[in-house]
């Protein structure tokens, strides 16, 4: 009898994704820029996602956001059934745009 386990860090992003829930950061660009049924995330969860990196003290560029997210609890700071790989450089663009669109500052 095998069991595998696997190991994934929380590290202080746990504390900075909690603050962001409690802010409301995601509702709000989500009730803003409104929801899209064919992307993976919405854009409220690219948001907070950029923020954790951001307050991670890693700040990665965009083209390897994702590689960031490797080994992270994903699904316990983001929502379940979020994945790395749904935080790629062309979502975040487009969220980006997104935000500029709406006038957002």
């Amino acid at each position: 009898m095998s069991s595998e386990i696997t190991v994934q860090n929380l590290n202080h992003l746990g504390i900075v994704a909690g603050i962001i829930d409690e802010i409301g950061i995601e509702k709000n660009i989500n009730e803003r820029l409104g929801k899209n049924s064919r992307e993976k995330v919405s854009a409220g969860v690219i948001v907070k996602a950029m923020l954790i990196n951001g307050l991670g003290f890693v700040s990665a560029p965009l083209y390897m956001f994702e590689k960031f997210y490797k080994g992270i609890v994903v699904e316990h700071l983001l929502g379940a059934g979020v994945k790395a790989e749904y935080l790629n450089d062309d979502r975040l663009g487009q969220v980006m745009d997104d935000i500029y669109a709406e006038n957002v500052s």
